[in-house]
């Protein structure tokens, strides 16, 4: 039995590579996975897996005033389904706006700290033969105590 991949065919491979370029956006990429389908009807700018620019700012922008003018244009004739509609657009908008704000304007993705791993020792404190945790606790939860010094005093308990 054999375990490696056959190569795509030539609708295989096109149909692969036609994918990411309908990712391509004025705002950015779609974030949605190979395969998948649009679920929002390329109503982007609804969209969770948007991918913003922070580089597009002004692009989004001039969309959010857009927005606006037809939701008081709606408004004025009475279209009351279509100010429902242009408002969820409008707030997707806004919120796609304020989640720029912490991105950085080179257009990178933002890096996350996660921080540095806590490692304890999963033995048991000496003397006692149980540990000092829950029996389900994971062992990474729980902190080791500071070492002592001889002769200070830290806690008002010990004193």
């Amino acid at each position: 039995m054999s375990w490696f991949e056959p190569e795509p065919t030539a609708a295989e491979w096109q149909d692969f590579q036609q994918h990411f370029e309908l990712r391509k956006l004025s705002l950015r990429t779609c974030g949605r996975p190979y395969g998948t389908p649009c679920k929002h009807e390329h109503a982007c700018i609804r969209c969770p897996v948007l991918q913003m620019d922070p580089r597009q700012r002004p692009r989004l922008i001039e969309i959010i005033q857009n927005l606006r003018e037809r939701i008081t244009e709606a408004r004025g004739n009475g279209w009351l389904g279509e100010v429902e509609g242009l408002q969820v657009s409008f707030d997707a908008a806004m919120d796609k706006l304020n989640s720029l704000k912490n991105a950085p304007a080179d257009g990178r993705p933002q890096l996350v700290d996660l921080g540095m791993p806590v490692i304890t020792d999963p033995s048991p404190p000496p003397g006692t033969g149980e540990p000092d945790h829950a029996p389900n606790t994971p062992d990474l939860v729980r902190l080791p105590p500071p070492p002592r010094q001889p002769g200070r005093h830290t806690d008002p308990a010990d004193r």
